[in-house]
Order: structure tokens, then C-alpha cells, then sequence
């Protein structure tokens, strides 16, 4: 037995709350359900009847042969309340139910799940790996943690009220939960449910669950925001720009009219210049005024 377990690393999940325990039992599952050859095509699927939810199912998965499955995952033993659930949501989305848990409660979770039809994949709660194995194991999970701040970084800003934006940058800023209730003046109770409403739209992940990582998201949509207004200023100057464009080419094709006119008059005033020289007609520049004529009457009188 101990040659067995030599160079192997023994992890065990503990003191972990059952919240943290139920997401680690997520990522564990979409990973196992990719290994299997099964895509994973939306998480926390909403189960509606007459535009009321009734349930909701965790991983909608599909294999090569285009079978969708209604996967629950489960982070202790399966009983028969949760094969029921599994098999009454699956129906309800017309898909196949599958669970991912850590065994059987007893014989008749077995027995029924047998009989309905859903299909169970049991997990250990030791994960015996080899060393190498674990450096794979752990260089994945902070592949998937850098990849999902990058998804946040990188896609679209959704549609954030001026109120979602407030929150956002208290939440950005603050030194914890109970600094960001302060600083917009509501209970604590009250935060939560708006940080719950942000990941129920999808501005905020529903992975972040810590403080740490609520506060890191934020920081990331604070700068993005601000990013964001910033383009939307220049576009608007853009905009006006475009605007005054047609006003000043117009004004230019006027000026441009009125020179063409001013030259033409030019021309027209030296041609009959010229014509008065071969006439020996005084110019109009060297024909007296009627000052100069009264003046020299005068003289000769």
C-alpha cells in the first residue's frame, strides 16, 4: 500500500463552506464533462413554466451526436430528492438528466435513478495524483482563473445605469463590504442584493463570490467605464465635427464663387481699357472730373 501511494500527493477539501465546496464541485464537473467529449453550452439554466421559474438546472451539456443533457452537480452524495429533481428538470427542457456527485446516499437513490434513467457519475472525495499530475492540475485551474479576468477584461460593456455605475465604483474602492455599505448609505443586507442583482444581469461573474474578487471585478468595469465614457466624449466631438465639416466647405465654395466673380470684373474693366487705348479715347483713369472742368473754366474766364 505505501509503495502504491509513493510520489503521490493525497488531497483532501477541507474547511471549506458548503458554498465554496458547490462551486469547486462546478468547475470539477465542466472540466470532467469536456474530458468526456461533451460541450459545455450554458451554466445555470433557468427552468421556466408560464413565464415562472420553477427550478433551475446548473450545466446544459451536448455530445458529438447533438444529445443535450440537464446536468445537476452535486457536492456530497446523491439522494432520492435530488435524482427526482435531476429527472423532473431534464423532462421539463426536454433533455437527458445526468448528475455528478460523490456516490449514492443509500440503495434507493440508486434504485431510482436506475429506473428513471439518469445517468450518475460518481466522484471520489480523495483525488490520488501524481506530482507531475498535480502541476498540471494546478497550472489548469489558474489558466481558467486568468481566463476568466481576461473575459471580463475583453468583452463588451453591457448596459450599466448611472445608479449600477455608482455602485461599481464604491465597490471599486472600498476597503471591504461593510466600507462600501457606508459610503452609499445602506445596510449591508441591501449591498448584497444589488452585488446579486449586478451578477443576475450579467455585469458582475457569478464566480466572484469573495470580497476580494467582487472588489477586483469592479476595479476592472470602474476602468472600463471610464474608458468607455471617454470614447463616447470623443465621438460626440467627432460627431459635431462632421456637422460644422459641410458648413465650412460651403462657406469655402461662396468665397471661391465670389473670387471667381471679382476676377471676371477685373478682366472685363482691363479689356475695356484696351479698347478705349485703340479708340485714342482717354482712359476712364485720365478722364477729368467734374471738379478739374470747373476749375479750368474759371482759369480761362
Amino acid at each position: 500500500m505505501l509503495t502504491d501511494l509513493k510520489n503521490k500527493v493525497v488531497i483532501k477539501v477541507i474547511q471549506l463552506s458548503s458554498s465554496q465546496r458547490w462551486h469547486s464541485s462546478e468547475r470539477i464537473a465542466q472540466k470532467l464533462l469536456e474530458d468526456m467529449g461533451l460541450k459545455v453550452v450554458e451554466t445555470n439554466k433557468k427552468v421556466v413554466i408560464n413565464n415562472v421559474e420553477v427550478g433551475e438546472v446548473d450545466i446544459i451539456a451536448r455530445d458529438d451526436e447533438g444529445n443535450m443533457y440537464a446536468v445537476e452537480v452535486k457536492a456530497g452524495k446523491l439522494d432520492v430528492t435530488g435524482v427526482r429533481q435531476a429527472y423532473v428538470n431534464a423532462v421539463l427542457l426536454g433533455m437527458k438528466p445526468m448528475v455528478i456527485c460523490k456516490g449514492f446516499a443509500d440503495d434507493a437513490a440508486h434504485e431510482l435513478a436506475s429506473h428513471l434513467g439518469v445517468k450518475v457519475i460518481q466522484l471520489s472525495d480523495i483525488f490520488l495524483v501524481e506530482s507531475e499530475e498535480l502541476e498540471v492540475v494546478v497550472r489548469e485551474a489558474v489558466e481558467d482563473a486568468v481566463s476568466s479576468i481576461f473575459e471580463l477584461v475583453l468583452e463588451p460593456l453591457p448596459t450599466i445605469r448611472d445608479n449600477e455605475k455608482r455602485l461599481i465604483e464604491v465597490l471599486a474602492s472600498a476597503h471591504s463590504l461593510q466600507d462600501a455599505a457606508s459610503k452609499l448609505d445602506m445596510s449591508l443586507e441591501v449591498l448584497l442584493k444589488n452585488i446579486d442583482a449586478l451578477r443576475s444581469q450579467g455585469i458582475i461573474p457569478k464566480w466572484a463570490r469573495k470580497w476580494s474578487s467582487i472588489k477586483r471585478c469592479a476595479q476592472i468595469l470602474a476602468t472600463k467605464i471610464k474608458i468607455y465614457d471617454q470614447i463616447t466624449a470623443l465621438q460626440q466631438t467627432l460627431d459635431k465635427m462632421q456637422q460644422i465639416v459641410p458648413m465650412i466647405t460651403k462657406l469655402s465654395n461662396v468665397l471661391k464663387q465670389a473670387l471667381n466673380v471679382a476676377e471676371n470684373i477685373l478682366r472685363l474693366l482691363e479689356t475695356i481699357e484696351m479698347h478705349l487705348q485703340r479708340m485714342s479715347l482717354p482712359s476712364l483713369s485720365s478722364q477729368p472730373t467734374a471738379g478739374n472742368e470747373t476749375q479750368q473754366g474759371n482759369d480761362h474766364h
